[in-house]
């Protein structure tokens, strides 16, 4: 897999849109420095309230991955995935995203449902399965959906969900929609045939689509290298008539203008998009696993320590003014607050009641059903 800053584009951010599609697809779209600064002009056009909203985003993310992996590892929930290191490929992406757009996840995804209105609170009652879960307990936890922000449940079946979206949009084509769904994906999803079915649907079909591939480098234990003999993911795109973007994943104002302009093209053009966001799963691939069984924790304790979105946001907020130290505790504070409330409000909810195991099965039950159904206490 490329380095880092392989075929970096130049200095003025702006030219990486005029480059060849070649060179988009091998380049890396960043905004803001390795020292956290950005240009006057890039934050004025994007302004205080949406960069603060940006880092909301981000930090609404990592206290609530760090309040819930926490429950998972006290067995008060099953399972985790968090998203811890990832922010910016999550926030950036949905913040791209109009309320009449959809978003199809893939696991760590579940911040970009809440940023877009997701009730924080169906989240975390489908975590503990409870009687607000609208699932009824029925999924493993990190499976919440949500019909009014059009936020569609995952699955865990890797790559399922590129196909699932590839039609959502081609719906939206033959109904004349306006809106755009979005899809995402991890690297080892692009191993899958599903991905390569999707892609060139896409491409022969014309849909407005924009398909992310949060690229951390780790398939679970399989790294990057071992995935794929390409110089970057995002140049598999071409081969199948797409579009083909690559940004810094942990720069959130470099996700958020390339995530922009392919939900706008598809928008305005009913063209698809295929975004490769480079980035880094600091974390374990979920409460189940040990990554320091299979990599080299120093490379990450370099992502964590000096490319942490949430980190390089907070030094362009700082250094504009908009949003000091003591201000930055006192918001994320406010958010940790928040959490925990629901959290307590959601484990003091009981089970849904046995009698919902029959409920959504058929629309007119079966007599051995309606026979069991009676049986219970």
């Amino acid at each position: 897999m490329s380095a880092f800053a392989a075929h970096e584009p130049a200095a003025d951010p702006g030219g990486y849109f005029a480059q060849s599609s070649e060179d988009k697809a091998l380049g890396l779209y960043r905004v803001i420095d390795d020292d956290g600064a950005v240009s006057p002009a890039t934050l004025a056009a994007l302004g205080r309230e949406k960069c603060l909203d940006l880092y909301r985003g981000m930090a609404t993310i990592r206290i609530m991955d760090a309040r819930l992996m926490a429950l998972q590892r006290q067995g008060r929930i099953g399972f985790y995935g968090e998203a811890l290191g990832q922010e910016a490929a999550v926030i950036g992406c949905a913040a791209a995203l109009s309320s009449e757009d959809w978003l199809v996840p893939a696991l760590r995804e579940a911040g970009a449902g809440i940023y877009r209105g997701l009730p924080m609170s169906s989240y975390i009652a489908q975590l503990f399965g409870n009687a607000a879960d609208v699932s009824r307990g029925r999924q493993l936890p990190c499976h919440p959906c949500d019909r009014n922000t059009h936020y569609v449940v995952m699955s865990s079946c890797v790559s399922t969900q590129i196909p699932h979206a590839v039609g959502i949009a081609w719906g939206m084509k033959i109904r004349g929609e306006a809106a755009v769904c979005m899809g995402f994906m991890g690297d080892g999803g692009v191993s899958e045939p599903d991905f390569h079915y999707a892609l060139n649907f896409a491409g022969v079909g014309k849909v407005p689509v924009v398909l992310v591939c949060q690229n951390n480098q780790w398939a679970i234990s399989t790294p990057g290298e071992r995935q794929t003999a390409a110089p970057t993911i995002a140049i598999k795109g071409l081969g199948y008539g797409v579009e083909s973007l690559r940004a810094d994943g942990n720069d959130v104002l470099a996700v958020y203008e390339v995530a922009r302009r392919a939900v706008d093209r598809a928008r305005r053009e009913r063209l698809p998009t295929f975004i490769e966001l480079l980035t880094y799963r600091v974390s374990a691939h979920s409460s189940s696993d040990d990554p320091s069984r299979y990599r080299d924790e120093s490379i990450t304790e370099m992502w964590k320590t000096e490319r942490d979105p949430l980190a390089r946001m907070a030094a362009v907020l700082d250094g504009a003014g908009w949003l000091s130290g003591p201000d930055r505790k006192a918001m994320e504070a406010a958010i940790e607050a928040d959490i925990r409330r629901i959290i307590a409000e959601q484990e003091a909810i009981a089970p849904p009641a046995p009698a919902t195991l029959f409920d959504d099965v058929l629309e007119t039950p079966t007599w051995l059903l309606r026979e069991q159904r009676a049986s219970l206490p």
